[in-house]
């Protein structure tokens, strides 16, 4: 069973806070079907931006990063995926030790 956009984003940021890790959502999109980006600020002009992505090969659905580098390159890099995609998602983690807790069970 797939889970909706809304309830992933809802655990997400529940397990961000729990990890007392800062979280935001920036761009609320579709409630059940929207595509979630998660942009992590590390807080030292640095940002990198995170997609699901589906692998051919094995059929799992990673992370992958989107763009990397200068806040404001990433941010441009966002508010391009936003033009093509309306119902997107964006929420944005600050984290200095570049935590984002993509890679723990659970939220693949």
């Amino acid at each position: 069973m797939k889970l909706t956009a809304d309830i992933w984003v809802s655990a997400y940021l529940t397990r961000l806070r729990l990890s007392e890790i800062p979280a935001f959502v920036v761009q609320k999109g579709d409630a059940t079907a929207g595509a979630v980006l998660i942009k992590l600020n590390t807080l030292d002009g640095q940002a990198c931006c995170y997609q699901r992505s589906f692998d051919l090969m094995t059929g799992d659905r990673k992370w992958v990063v989107l763009s990397d580098g200068p806040e404001p390159d990433v941010d441009g890099s966002i508010a391009k995926q936003r033009g093509f995609d309306p119902d997107l998602w964006v929420i944005e983690v600050e984290d200095k030790q570049g935590r984002h807790l993509l890679d723990e069970s659970g939220l693949d």
